[in-house]
């Protein structure tokens, strides 16, 4: 299971420890996934999806999972997302 958001394409970053004494070690920042039921309205379905958080706050913002995937850019979108974009508009 890849650490990828479904909806925004999120993924791990790569960076530094840095220590008191300035020595840089590598790291990486994960972003924070989260295993959800989103309601699509259009449809009248249920989806389970792992979505960052900061995505989830994105979709409540803009009313909803059928407002967010409208808006949403197609190469973002994970293959699941695309189907259930396609078939809301539809």
């Amino acid at each position: 299971m890849s650490r990828v958001c479904e909806l925004t394409g999120t993924g791990p970053m790569v960076g530094h420890n840095v220590s008191h004494s300035n020595i840089k070690t590598k790291r990486r920042f994960m972003p924070n996934l989260v295993n959800v039921t989103l309601h699509s309205e259009a449809l009248d379905q249920k989806f389970s999806m792992r979505v960052a958080a900061k995505a989830l706050r994105t979709v409540d913002k803009l009313g909803g999972l059928d407002a967010y995937l409208a808006k949403a850019k197609d190469d973002v979108l994970s293959s699941k997302a695309l189907k259930i974009k396609k078939n809301i508009a539809k």
